[in-house]
């Protein structure tokens, strides 16, 4: 009878290298239909990957608990903190120029509510 692993700890080790963090992170925000939870989700993971060696348990801990309230917060305040948020672990948020970028995206200020495309 054929076995499997849990892929939760594989996802976790491989998560220890910033390089597949990032990656992971920059793939999940450049999904057509982000899902809010997805992303507290991932970023969980990524914490318990990089708080190791970083951070004591009690530490880590009080990190998880930040995400949830910076995730619950709007606007430009959340950005914010999850950038100070990320540093803790050793990561930065950056902002790169889209490789696709599409007409629609060239008229966002005109619009009344201004949306992020990826």
């Amino acid at each position: 009878m054929a076995t499997s692993d849990s892929y939760h700890p594989y996802l976790i080790s491989h998560l220890k290298d910033p390089s597949h963090t990032a990656l992971y992170i920059e793939a999940l925000l450049e999904e057509e239909d982000p899902e809010p939870e997805l992303l507290q989700m991932a970023l969980s993971n990524v914490a318990e990957a990089l708080c190791e060696g970083r951070m004591t348990p009690e530490q880590a801990k009080y990190h998880q608990e930040k995400l949830k309230e910076i995730l619950s917060q709007r606007g430009s305040e959340a950005i914010y903190h999850l950038g100070t948020w990320l540093n803790a672990l050793g990561l930065k948020l950056t902002v790169a120029v889209a490789e696709n970028v599409n007409e629609n995206s060239t008229n966002l200020v005109d619009e009344a509510e201004i949306t992020v495309s990826q």
